[in-house]
């Protein structure tokens, strides 16, 4: 499968996750709002998803990857099954002490996470009770991760990046259930919604299991054991907690210092769920397809494949994050007005999650540059050095937010996270460039800053298009501001799409002769 057969494959699928996510956040907003459930929601949906994100999606598989790659080429299928039923115990039995553990401690790992929350105690007592409800969708997405692995080294990356849709689809149901009977946002509402958390990671993780019964992959039932390929997976494993995770990091230091404010975390997770958009369907798209590709291509010697493969990453991921980037600060207002503004989402709520929206928003080419760079360290089985880099973006982002909080409130989290991101993204390009790891060729060279101003005079003629639509913002018609929106989103596509290529920066018409073929 091409390289970009393989991001289209893994970005489609992202992004009708991603939509079905954007349904289930309007029907979040218009029936729960951003009271004190709605932060309870957050704080608990965000405790097993940082535990995943960090020991599943990140360490996990940017150490699990390369070493299962290498099984699969060195010793055959048999034992790359081996080695699977080896991390599959050690990984199954690790997650179970963990998961019991955190029940038991919930309230202290609410209150880590969540300070500001336990000055009231309602809240406080809400919040802990979700979040022993939502916290075994880390078992689940965990062991999710892990098959996920073995199917994206086989190049079978559809059931993984399809399973996401069903925690959507779930959620989704449970919130028209909520609407349906008008239910009142209060403890019944939280409880409902953080169950349709553990019922879809039962699902999700039902569908890449099948897919890997189709494969005809099975993985042997072992009882754990500290083996060689446990030990280097956890030396590679533990560096990646932290290179892996750092968004999720940052966004967690910025839960805790927003829990200060109120409604802040609901402001930041309803921004964060704009911009995740793009991050997730580019981004995620090729994380999950860069990794492996890489790592089959270094152990068979192909270095300039390697360097083609990043470059042309790196351009895919900039001609799509660019001009989204510039969008989402021209037009934050409309965007989160149009999806988010009915029932409990108020005008307030709007003008604080569109504030924060913009700040992220200049740190999404950040972000996702991340994911094009970090692949080059983890193919080489180098872990550590992505830490130390994560290290220091750490320190920005704490920093920043706590040096600004006091005067921006929520908007001062936004920038740290965007500052941290650049900073990481900055430190993995220069090391990799400096060992010779990517060598930047000349048609990314020509083509960077053409698309930065293709995407800066797009960025002017939305910005055109927002005065000449003035009145129509004025309305409180949904479909007047949702007829805005289309449109400009339509005069940001099409302008874009001339500009690059009256700039020379894509050749449409070879490209539509590739498609053709």
């Amino acid at each position: 499968m091409s390289l970009f057969k393989s991001f289209a494959t893994v970005g489609g699928a992202t992004m009708l996750s991603r939509l079905c996510g954007f349904g289930r956040d309007v029907m979040l907003a218009a029936f729960v709002g951003t009271g004190p459930v709605a932060d309870a929601f957050v704080v608990a949906f965000r405790l097993p998803n940082l535990f995943r994100r960090l020991f599943a999606e990140g360490a996990f598989n940017s150490a699990f990857v390369p070493l299962f790659a290498r099984s699969v080429e060195e010793e055959g299928q048999q034992g790359a099954r081996k080695f699977a039923g080896e991390i599959a115990a050690a990984l199954f039995w690790t997650l179970v002490v963990i998961l019991a553990l955190a029940e038991v401690f919930m309230p202290y790992l609410v209150h880590v996470l969540a300070p500001g929350y336990y000055s009231d105690p309602a809240k406080f007592d809400l919040t802990v009770l979700m979040s022993r409800i939502a916290f075994p969708y880390l078992l689940f997405m965990s062991l999710l991760a892990f098959v996920s692995g073995i199917l994206n080294t086989f190049q079978k990356f559809l059931a993984a990046a399809m399973a996401p849709v069903m925690l959507n689809v779930v959620m989704i149901g449970v919130l028209a259930g909520i609407g349906f009977y008008g239910m009142e946002p209060n403890q019944t509402t939280g409880v409902l919604l953080v169950t349709g958390v553990a019922v879809a990671g039962i699902v999700q993780l039902a569908v890449v299991a099948v897919a890997m019964k189709r494969l005809g992959f099975r993985i042997p039932i072992k009882r754990p054991r500290w083996t060689p390929g446990v030990k280097r997976l956890l030396v590679l494993g533990v560096p990646g907690v932290i290179a892996g995770g750092i968004t999720q990091i940052n966004i967690t230091v910025g839960t805790i210092i927003a829990s200060l404010e109120s409604s802040a975390n609901s402001y930041l997770y309803y921004a964060d769920r704009i911009y995740q958009l793009p991050l997730g369907v580019v981004g995620i798209a090729i994380g999950v397809v860069l990794l492996p590709s890489l790592t089959r291509q270094l152990r068979s010697g192909q270095e300039e494949l390697v360097h083609h493969t990043q470059n042309r990453s790196m351009e895919f991921a900039l001609a799509l994050t660019l001009p989204a980037a510039v969008a989402l600060v021209i037009i934050p207002d409309t965007v989160i007005s149009v999806l988010f503004q009915r029932g409990q989402f108020s005008d307030a709520a709007v003008a604080q999650t569109a504030t924060a929206l913009m700040a992220f928003a200049v740190g999404l080419p950040a972000f996702v540059l991340n994911k094009v760079l970090s692949p080059g360290f983890f193919a080489r089985e180098d872990t550590k050095t992505p830490m130390y880099f994560a290290a220091v973006a750490m320190v920005v982002n704490v920093a920043l937010s706590i040096l600004l909080f006091p005067s921006l409130k929520h908007v001062g989290i936004a920038i740290g996270t965007t500052a941290a991101g650049w900073v990481n993204t900055s430190l993995l390009a220069f090391v990799l460039w400096r060992r010779g790891h990517f060598v930047v060729d000349a048609a990314l060279l020509k083509r960077i800053p053409l698309l930065g101003l293709a995407s800066v005079l797009m960025g002017v003629v939305v910005y055109g298009g927002t005065v000449v639509l003035a009145p129509l913002s004025a309305s409180n018609l949904f479909v007047v501001r949702a007829s805005e929106l289309v449109i400009l989103v339509a005069v940001g596509l099409v302008s874009f799409g001339i500009l690059v290529q009256l700039t020379g920066t894509v050749d449409f018409r070879s490209q539509l002769q590739k498609l053709r073929r």
